[in-house]
């Protein structure tokens, strides 16, 4: 299960005695419409500075001589800057944004309101200097935000997200130059780890089911989650549990895309790795470590190579496209850092440049760049899923 990483000016959402709910599946209706315009016009903005450099709109929803609401403006611009930053090092121009809100829970107080809600977005983007097909890709994600009325007007007072862009732009990793990689990155033990995924014992006892590898995408594209561009009305499938309120739900989404029986990849439920439909899942199912070692051991998975963004990226003699290329659309990615694994996203495509895209829970990702949102301290484990 990933680490939910939270705004760095803000507390952590999980520490809170009213946080935001485990599901989202009403949504909430208030009684003041002033509310609901106020909320939807500031994400839009929010949505708008993220790709222009017109940072002077967002100030009118937040108050000044209050630091907490300063300290949330101050988050907002920071990952404006962040995205910025990352669009220049990947010679991406965005384009176009769309916003979109679901409340999910107000409740007044005696000083303001306190809400709950769901915001899904969406990016646009084109690469410079090529003539491609604009690209859209979606995020989703969780606030809960206390909103503040003075002089007869509503402000954010405080808010808490598991944001996707609070990163450092210092640490947005480049691609170095060839002479700089090191195609033997993998270690002697993760590439020993790969042969032992060709067992033909491991592969005769696990294997008996291929893996449905086109419903397995399907299954990543509509249960994305509140990203924009996911189906399902953009909510998980309801038959799991949903494991973000203990610390993100991840590695849960990889485990159902490769391993659900009826809509997903269909892979077949074994040893620790399984999920109880009226009770949950084993740690294994949840847990990125345990998840990885499984798939790695099983036989359900390969280790293809294992890099920094520049060595997955870069050709070499060995990978003349880049390792990552040699992926196909349904395998996973886990991200690992300080030797931990802390995510896990379904590769779900590439863009008509060759860009890889993912989808993943926590934050929720919709046909995203697979390095959005992660600086160059990570290491990507890039795994096939055995056919």
């Amino acid at each position: 299960m990933n680490s939910v990483r939270t705004s760095i000016s803000l507390i952590i959402v999980m520490s809170l005695c009213w946080c935001v709910p485990t599901t989202f599946s009403q949504e909430a209706h208030s009684a003041d419409p002033e509310v609901h315009i106020f909320l939807e016009k500031l994400f839009r903005t929010r949505a708008d500075i993220l790709i222009s450099d017109n940072k002077n709109l967002l100030s009118e929803f937040y108050l000044n001589n209050v630091k907490s609401s300063r300290s949330a403006l101050k988050h907002e611009l920071h990952r404006s800057k962040y995205l910025h930053a990352w669009a220049k090092q990947r010679s991406f121009n965005f384009v176009r944004t769309e916003s979109q809100i679901r409340v999910t829970q107000m409740k007044n107080k005696e000083d303001g309101i306190a809400v709950s809600l769901v915001h899904s977005l969406k990016l646009t983007y084109t690469h410079q200097k090529d003539i491609f097909e604009p690209h859209e890709f979606g995020m989703g994600t969780r606030h809960t935000l206390f909103l503040q009325k003075k002089d007869n007007k509503w402000y954010v007072k405080r808010e808490w997200y598991s944001d996707p862009f609070d990163e450092n732009p210092e640490l947005i990793p480049i691609l170095a130059p060839e002479s700089e990689l090191d195609p033997d990155y993998a270690s002697t033990k993760d590439r020993e780890m790969g042969d032992i995924n060709l067992s033909p014992a491991l592969k005769t006892g696990f294997l008996k089911n291929k893996y449905n590898r086109a419903q397995a995408l399907a299954y990543a594209d509509k249960y994305a989650g509140a990203a924009l561009g996911a189906g399902n009305n953009l909510r998980y499938n309801k038959n799991y549990k949903d494991y973000t309120p203990l610390g993100g739900d991840c590695t849960n989404f990889a485990s159902q895309v490769i391993g659900d029986p009826k809509e997903g990849g269909g892979l077949k439920m074994v040893g620790n790795w399984r999920y109880w439909f009226k009770a949950g899942a084993s740690h294994t199912w949840v847990q990125t470590d345990r998840f990885k070692n499984f798939l790695l051991y099983s036989g359900y998975g390969k280790l293809i190579f294992k890099g920094t963004y520049t060595a997955v990226m870069k050709p070499n003699e060995k990978f003349k496209e880049g390792a990552i290329h040699t992926l196909v659309p349904g395998d996973l990615i886990a991200y690992e850092l300080s030797g931990d694994v802390d995510h896990f996203a379904v590769l779900v495509g590439f863009d008509d440049k060759g860009y890889p895209l993912v989808n993943c829970h926590t934050a929720d990702r919709y046909h995203v760049p697979f390095d959005l949102g992660w600086d160059k301290n990570t290491t990507y484990l890039l795994i096939h899923v055995m056919d």
